[in-house]
């Protein structure tokens, strides 16, 4: 793998908590909802590589009066272990659990949240949440003071599209978005956006800094040591320099895993080195059917949702681990260390 500066070498994890939530079944698709994400319940997995195992650690269903009335969207998105609070998003919320033993102890909702994907602490005690529906990133205190709001698009942050006295936890979508920003990282004390349609990722600070990705639509922004890891939906991993802000590397995992059945909607990344445990989430029906047109024609099946261990250097897939067989989880969105 092409270095920027030498890295070492991180000790490998056999248990992570894995993100996501369990799907309504064909009822809505059924039913003319052309909404993406058709899910009920939202589920916090713990899975352990090492002895394949996996157990449902928490369940969590949103409350009326923060969500669509008619088949809300309600699943855990990206979180994020820090010390010992882990912070986990939904549709539109932000859960503040102690960690490991899971009691709440905070929680945020804004009446601007709409399909939030990720969050994380700032060093001054804030939270960045990704804020997706209405393409924003927002600072906002645990008492849910705003703080700031950026639109990443670079424009104004309601963008002429938006209604600031609006309550958009109660759309059900705001599809289709201009840039679709998914995940927040730092470079240093710099925050950055990934952005899924723009196949990029912008600073907040300088929006000129941006990294391009190209490829397929993007996910994640998972930084370790000088580089920044990103996944592809089509199930590659871009490696981009934090120092150049180019991309050094792109990674096909089709080609490594030689698998003839499509290996899923590629999100979530955990990074160990040299070697990566990677998300895969079962293809199902969608509306938008840009998004899966990388999709090549006449495919017969897609692997069930699962997570996969991956040396990135030798190019070679080195474990894989069954998500739905054990759990109700039906997607993946991240992987954290446990």
């Amino acid at each position: 793998m092409l270095r920027c500066h030498p890295t070492r070498p991180r000790s490998h994890m056999t248990r992570f908590l894995i993100t996501g939530g369990e799907q309504r079944g064909k009822r809505s698709l059924a039913a003319g909802n052309k909404r993406w994400y058709r899910y009920g319940k939202a589920h916090l997995v713990e899975v352990d590589t090492a002895v394949k195992t996996a157990s449902t650690r928490l369940s969590y269903t949103s409350p009326s009066g923060v969500t669509a009335a008619e088949d809300p969207a309600i699943l855990f998105k990206q979180g994020y272990i820090d010390g010992d609070r882990l912070l986990l998003t939904t549709q539109t919320e932000v859960l503040v659990l102690s960690y490991p033993n899971l009691e709440r102890i905070g929680y945020v909702s804004l009446p601007s949240f709409n399909d939030v994907h990720h969050v994380r602490p700032t060093p001054d005690g804030t939270l960045l949440v990704v804020n997706t529906g209405l393409d924003q990133l927002i600072e906002v205190g645990l008492d849910g003071e705003l703080v700031r709001r950026w639109s990443v698009t670079g424009s104004d942050p309601w963008n002429g599209r938006f209604d600031p006295d609006e309550d958009y936890r109660l759309h059900a979508s705001t599809k289709p978005y201009e840039a679709h920003p998914n995940h927040v990282f730092h470079i240093g004390d710099e925050p950055w956006v990934t952005r899924f349609e723009k196949r990029d990722a912008v600073s907040m600070v300088d929006p000129g800094r941006r990294i391009d990705i190209g490829a397929e639509r993007v996910h994640d922004g998972t930084v370790a040591g000088d580089h920044v890891y990103f996944t592809t939906v089509d199930g590659r991993v871009a490696v981009a320099c934090t120092d150049t802000l180019e991309v050094v590397e792109m990674i096909d995992l089709n080609t490594i895993d030689g698998n003839d059945a499509i290996l899923g909607w590629c999100r979530g990344i955990h990074i160990e080195g040299d070697q990566a445990w990677i998300g895969f989430s079962r293809l199902r029906p969608t509306a938008f059917r840009e998004n899966v047109s990388w999709v090549r024609e006449g495919f017969k099946r897609s692997l069930g949702t699962h997570i996969a261990k991956y040396d990135l250097v030798n190019r070679r897939l080195l474990d894989r681990f069954d998500i739905e067989g054990q759990t109700p989880l039906n997607a993946v969105f991240s992987i954290l260390p446990a």
